[in-house]
């Protein structure tokens, strides 16, 4: 590595540039490769002063344009490690490209799902709540309060959070040798594909809808329509009947999907997930993958399959 006269270190004020640009990470959003093209324009200010060559500048930018997503604000974090990363890449340390992007990888994943609910979930009503309060009795603080609270959260969240990532990725590399910065890959991908194959399940929703079997019901075990009274009492008997156990038909209707689900929960939509790695293990382009997925879907919707 360069010796501390020759070092090449990031100021504050490269950090703020860094810092500002990621403000519009979404600015580029694509359906390909998601955040890379804001990421990589957040990155650009660092990667001028790191690096001299135009080869090396080219090769930098190419590499933070590969796939990344995650909560807008939670990537300032992962921001700051990679400034420090490619800090002490530009110095000499042997910090190669899986690395950078493993450890990319690595937080992106468990980051997205603290973000939401913290934000959009959590901080955000509360604001609007009294923001609103404010504003429906007239007070033109309300809209102030809102706009103020929020970007001074924002903002501030964004910036204090790129320095500790900044900080501690500086840390990462300080015992390259002893091999910490390989641990903290493996262990952030391990972590990230352990938190996306959990929602495997949640966001990947596939239903069969073939009948397997129809079997009349026996007499008491359904709703018999026809005796409920009429209006909302009628309503009110048939939620209590319901509630009781009844079915809500005459003839109990399995479908192709309620056996799957009967063997293993969401294993369709698991299946769906393995064909999607394998078609990008192959080279094959996302937004094919997502047209592909698009035109079967509609098809087997209109054969009655799905």
């Amino acid at each position: 590595m360069a010796d501390d006269k020759q070092r090449i270190t990031l100021t504050k004020g490269d950090r703020l540039h860094v810092w500002w640009r990621s403000t519009f990470i979404q600015g580029s959003w694509n359906y390909e490769r998601m955040q890379n093209g804001g990421f990589a324009y957040s990155m650009i200010p660092a990667l001028k002063k790191l690096y001299k060559t135009k080869e090396d500048r080219a090769a930098a930018l190419k590499r933070h344009l590969e796939f990344f997503n995650t909560h807008p604000y939670l990537a300032s974090p992962i921001i700051g490690v990679t400034l420090a990363l490619e800090e002490d890449r530009a110095n000499g340390a042997p910090v190669d490209d899986v690395a950078i992007q493993g450890v990319k990888v690595g937080m992106m994943g468990p980051l997205a799902g603290i973000g939401d609910p913290v934000f959009w979930f959590t901080i955000k009503p509360i604001i609007g709540a009294l923001a609103a309060s404010l504003a429906m009795s007239g007070n033109i603080m309300g809209p102030l309060i809102y706009f103020f609270a929020w970007n001074i959260i924002r903002m501030a969240f964004t910036w204090y959070t790129q320095e500790f990532g900044y900080k501690v990725g500086s840390k990462i590399t300080d015992d390259l040798s002893g091999g910490l910065l390989q641990e903290v890959t493996k262990g952030a991908t391990i972590l990230g594909m352990f938190i996306l194959g959990s929602l495997v399940n949640r966001w990947v929703a596939v239903k069969f809808t073939p009948v397997v079997s129809s079997v009349p019901q026996q007499k008491g075990a359904y709703i018999d329509w026809n005796t409920l009274p009429a209006g909302a009492k009628g309503i009110q008997k048939a939620l209590q009947l319901q509630g009781e156990g009844r079915a809500l038909t005459a003839t109990k209707v399995t479908t192709l999907q309620d056996n799957l689900d009967m063997l293993i929960p969401g294993l369709a939509a698991l299946g769906l997930t393995f064909l999607c790695m394998w078609l990008l293990k192959k080279k094959v382009s996302p937004i094919v993958i997502i047209l592909g997925l698009f035109v079967v879907g509609v098809v087997m919707h209109v054969i009655g399959w799905m």
